[in-house]
């Protein structure tokens, strides 16, 4: 059964977007490539602002069910997100993040485009601190966020040195944050030690 016109314009999109960014890639070469006549792609998308969105949408889902199973692949912890970045970034068309791209592309934050990077980072940073918080670490939600900050910085530099480097040094500094979570509250400054001479 040929894939309909819909789905084709969102494969072609998709990849042309990551491959070369969003404002590069124009409608007529998305006609081209995908076989879409222009009346179908103007029946189905009233503009390229609506593809971009779909797109984006479309790859947040699978997204974020691959970073799932990989997690689960690594042993389920919250470290394995790095793990799973490594894996990534070690992949020949890897391109960095399509939705940090997106945001560099539409900086304006009331895009709709924008918008929807905006709730991917969310979402990414929520099931982080659902890993966090199965790991009785304290405080999840302020360490999802400074996971997220190091899964971010190690796409962005895995994408400037081309190596899978960035995902191991993160995952050793977010190492030490969890063990620092991990350790027991401090005394109260107020509690006084037992003097060794008393019984």
């Amino acid at each position: 059964m040929p894939v309909q016109a819909r789905e084709r314009l969102l494969r072609t999109a998709e990849d042309l977007f990551y491959a070369d960014g969003i404002r590069a890639v124009g409608v007529e070469r998305i006609l081209s490539e995908s076989g879409v006549g222009r009346a179908s792609f103007y029946r189905h998308f009233p503009a390229k602002d609506d593809l971009v969105v779909a797109v984006l949408e479309a790859r947040d889902v699978r997204w974020r069910s691959w970073l799932v199973e990989r997690v689960a692949a690594h042993g389920g912890g919250p470290l394995a997100v790095f793990d799973a970045l490594a894996e990534r970034f070690a992949t020949a068309d890897f391109r960095g993040c399509a939705f940090i791209n997106t945001m560099v592309e539409s900086a304006d934050p009331q895009s709709a485009a924008h918008a929807v990077a905006a709730r991917h980072k969310a979402a990414v940073r929520a099931y982080v601190r659902e890993l966090l918080t199965a790991d009785n670490v304290a405080e999840p939600d302020a360490l999802a966020g400074r996971f997220l900050l190091l899964m971010d910085g190690a796409i962005v530099t895995a994408l400037r040195e081309r190596t899978s480097d960035a995902a191991h040094q993160a995952r050793d500094v977010a190492e030490a944050l969890l063990a620092a979570a991990r350790r027991e509250p401090a005394q109260p400054s107020d509690a006084r030690p037992s003097s060794p001479t008393e019984p």
